[in-house]
């Protein structure tokens, strides 16, 4: 008997600002991750203080963007999708670009060029025998929100975005059946600019430090700030969200929407009990994202955190009724790593943070710091099947590397088919465990530039993109060794993974 169901969605996953590139043409506006700019091989880009912006702004001319290129997706779709149907592929995701179809975030009417773009793309797609998966919004947030309000921490984003996202529904419900809803919708608590276009010093409330560290422990007012803002972003996104699977339920019957978060599964640094408390929290506010767009309400715990916390959410009118109208189809979910946490306070990181640097000395570890452990994945997939009785789709899942043509002009990734092999197993595992999962998309099955680093050296692909950090380069496309293993995985169903 196979392991993985007959019409089980094997494919791959990017997202549009990561590779369409085509930057301001027919009309496409920016969104505040255009605004994101290379630092260096190894730092993490996806930070913005007034001081980053201002820099971004003025020097706009000369500064490296890489989003704003991309692996120009935007006129190499046809040969891309070529290359996915010829692995196999049954479904990709990809994301629909908001300033591509509203350039501002404010028009009452899309830009048919960006509409048209779209259709042109599901129709490829679908020629190919290929189910889209669409992100309707993959982080990008039209720059105007940040500049003169404060990211999704304001309410003024939320009529426009539901405008967008209704559009969406109304537009390409007969094309695509499977949609998400907010990627790592999550991230916005643990990256505020990523997730949430907010600038962390926007006002004058607090001098940041000179050693601000992203992941590190933050001064007592910058931590009050990232918390308030961070949550009221969140609500607002929440919010959004369940309005569109509101109006997709009532319009798309055929359409199936998800949620999508970041799963961090996070073990005890010892068997102290204080240890075991500290995980158990940390697994707790993992799951309360899928707690309110699954099951439809904040729970107890949540709300008894903000209180403790001083977090004072400006509730939105009549959030209860809309959250509980608006609950997701199905769990979809990133995974890359587990972590350990401690109850150490001199060592303890901050709740929810994604970055731990904490190490687990029974695990191996990537290029990139990020611990490997698929029996992770496994456990949590059990704790999804268990809290929340829905279908599971895994979204992303991938290791990032360093990776140049060898002599012979090829990449030898066996690295990749090792990592992916392990948690493919892993699937299978608990799809025999009981639990209901219909697909995986593993990250930037084509290279793409890297969300962290904004960055092409950081790469995850089967296929291989000739571009480096500074846009140079033919951007030809060619196979790594996994492209040819994938091939085999996907026309076997998931049996033959030598």
């Amino acid at each position: 008997m196979a392991r993985f169901p007959e019409n089980f969605l094997w494919g791959g996953a990017t997202s549009a600002a990561q590779i369409e590139g085509g930057r301001c043409l027919d009309g496409k506006g920016l969104s505040h991750l255009d605004y994101v700019f290379y630092r260096g091989p190894k730092i993490p880009c996806n930070f913005m203080l007034k001081k980053d912006y201002a820099r971004a702004k003025a020097e706009e001319a000369t500064l490296n963007f890489p989003n704003r290129r991309g692996i120009d997706f935007y006129h190499h779709y046809k040969e891309d999708i070529a290359l996915l149907a010829e692995m196999g592929f049954k479904s990709f995701r990809m994301s629909i670009s908001w300033t591509r179809l509203f350039p501002t975030g404010l028009e009452e009417k899309p830009d048919p060029d960006g509409v048209k773009f779209y259709h042109n793309v599901f129709r490829e797609l679908h020629e190919h025998g290929i189910e889209p998966l669409v992100t309707m919004i993959h982080y990008e947030l039209p720059i105007i929100f940040v500049e003169k309000y404060d990211g999704w921490a304001s309410p003024e984003v939320v009529p426009h975005c539901v405008r967008y996202l209704k559009f969406l529904i109304d537009e390409y419900k007969d094309e695509v059946k499977y949609w998400l809803t907010f990627n790592e919708i999550n991230m916005v608590t643990a990256v505020p600019w990523l997730g949430g276009g907010i600038i962390l010093d926007r006002n004058d409330e607090f001098e940041m430090p000179k050693n601000f560290r992203p992941f590190g422990p933050l001064p007592k007012e910058m931590a009050y700030r990232w918390e308030n803002a961070s949550h009221q972003a969140l609500h607002h996104q929440f919010i959004a969200s369940a309005m569109v699977v509101k109006y997709a339920h009532e319009t798309a019957p055929n359409c199936l929407i998800g949620n999508m978060f970041n799963l961090h599964h996070l073990y005890p640094e010892t068997p102290a009990p204080q240890d075991a408390y500290r995980a158990h929290q940390e697994h707790e506010f993992n799951m309360f994202f899928c707690d309110v767009m699954a099951r439809g309400y904040y729970p107890a715990w949540i709300l008894s955190y903000y209180r403790k916390n001083n977090i004072n959410i400006k509730w939105y009118d009549n959030y209860e009724e809309i959250l509980d109208n608006g609950k997701v189809d199905f769990i979809s979910l990133s995974y890359y790593l587990s972590s350990i946490v401690t109850a150490d306070p001199r060592r303890q990181e901050r709740i929810g943070s994604f970055i731990r640097t904490l190490h687990n000395p029974y695990l191996e570890t990537s290029d990139f710091g990020w611990q490997i452990d698929p029996i992770a994945l496994r456990i949590s997939l059990n704790e999804l099947r268990d809290r929340f009785n829905l279908p599971i789709y895994i979204v992303e899942n991938g290791i990032g590397a360093f990776e140049k043509p060898d002599a012979d002009g090829k990449i030898h990734d066996d690295y990749r088919i090792s990592y992916l092999r392990t948690h493919i197993e892993a699937i299978a595992e608990a799809i025999e465990d009981g639990v209901n999962v219909i697909g995986y998309t593993p990250w930037g099955c084509i290279d793409l530039v890297s969300c962290s680093l904004v960055s092409m050296s950081k790469r995850y692909g089967f296929v291989y993109v000739d571009a480096d950090d500074e846009g140079r380069g033919t951007y030809d496309r060619s196979r790594k060794d996994s492209f040819y293993w994938y091939r085999k995985v996907i026309a076997s169903n998931g049996e033959d993974l030598d």
